[in-house]
């Protein structure tokens, strides 16, 4: 029993999800994020990247083409630097932009928003050396490591085969111009790049279902602890158990209060009972003073009994009142005729005077 008690074999509930987010604790695959932001920035380059190394191309190519060899100036130094510098903003400004958005992005479709305040703080646990060495040794680690060998494996492979495709074209290019050469060193490196970019983001896909699989694993609970949630979102069994019961004993003493005082109860005949009352002088409308139906409407039969109540027959008024009167509320408007007719049979029975109208 205290096998089964202590696997994990229930599914996380609400509350539980709830809590490990609001910890941290949520699927989250940095190896997805990583291949994202790469396959990102290399649709800006190319985008952006082709114009742009055809422009310095043709700079470069002016430059070697002039004989004339200016002096190293002070305007020269200057104007080379803003050349420089708009030439590097040009081309690393929309890579940074758009590698900023797509971080923030893949973090929110992983992870949803999240504001973690909490991990914030520093916590002293995690420079301990001995909490170090541990992390360091754990099965994760190891798994992580082993996975980072792999990708390095296939990243090796997919550029060797990137390589020996644009191997020829490559040791042609003293054969070109300046152009034509920017154009297939572009083109070589750009293309092999986006082919490791696909083969890390099918890695990292893989990473990410994983993750989720032990996410799933981890928030899985034990037959005690949904117990214990169940105790903390519903209260303890034992404690609803006595409620119950003391709810139960308040309506007793309160209907063997009030039945007595009732003028009638109403049978359906031996399943169900309700107990009637009226008063004109402080009542608007006859009330029910007291129901129930199996041992409950018994007992309700026993106490008329005793005290001398009347007790009329009357299933669809007793099925109708059960059902839609609440103790302690006045009869409804739709039940008014058939309840003054009980009570004037009743009336008539004991030789009072009807009092009032119903």
């Amino acid at each position: 029993m205290a096998d089964q008690d202590g696997e994990k074999r229930f599914s996380a509930s609400e509350s539980r999800r709830q809590k490990a987010r609001e910890q941290g604790q949520v699927v989250r695959s940095q190896d997805l994020a990583s291949a994202a932001l790469l396959l990102a920035a290399l649709a800006v380059i190319g985008y952006f990247g082709r114009p742009m190394v055809a422009d310095v191309a043709e700079v470069l190519a002016k430059s070697l083409a002039d004989s004339e060899v200016e002096a190293f100036t002070i305007e020269s130094a200057s104007s080379l630097l803003t050349q420089t510098g708009y030439f590097t903003l040009m081309a690393v400004g929309p890579i940074m932009v758009c590698m900023f958005i797509c971080a923030i992005l893949v973090n929110i479709l992983q992870t949803g928003p999240m504001l973690l305040p909490d991990k914030l703080m520093p916590k002293f646990s995690n420079i301990s050396p001995m909490q170090g060495i541990k992390r360091l040794l754990a099965l994760p680690n190891f798994m992580r490591l082993g996975f980072g060998i792999f990708k390095l494996a296939v990243i090796s492979v997919v550029a060797a085969i990137c390589l020996y495709h644009w191997y020829e074209a490559v040791l042609a290019v003293s054969q070109f111009g300046v152009a034509a050469v920017a154009k297939v060193i572009f083109d070589a490196t750009f293309f092999t790049c986006l082919w490791i970019g696909g083969a890390l983001f099918v890695l990292a896909a893989f990473d990410f279902a994983f993750q989720w699989w032990k996410h799933e694993q981890d928030l899985m609970m034990t037959e005690q602890e949904m117990r214990d949630e169940m105790k903390e979102s519903q209260g303890d069994p034992q404690v609803i158990a006595r409620r119950r019961q003391v709810q139960r004993q308040l309506a007793m003493q309160r209907m063997q209060s009030d039945v007595p005082n009732s003028d009638v109860i109403v049978t359906n005949p031996t399943e169900l009972a309700i107990a009637i009352k009226y008063d004109p002088q402080t009542m608007a409308a006859p009330i029910v003073s007291a129901k129930g139906a199996g041992l409950l409407a018994q007992k309700i039969r026993r106490i008329g009994l005793e005290h001398g109540i009347a007790i009329v027959e009357r299933k669809p008024l007793a099925q109708a009142l059960y059902k839609n009167v609440e103790v302690g509320h006045p009869v409804p408007s739709e039940q008014y005729q058939a309840v003054a007719e009980v009570l004037r049979y009743v009336y008539q029975l004991e030789g009072r005077a009807m009092p009032g109208a119903v």
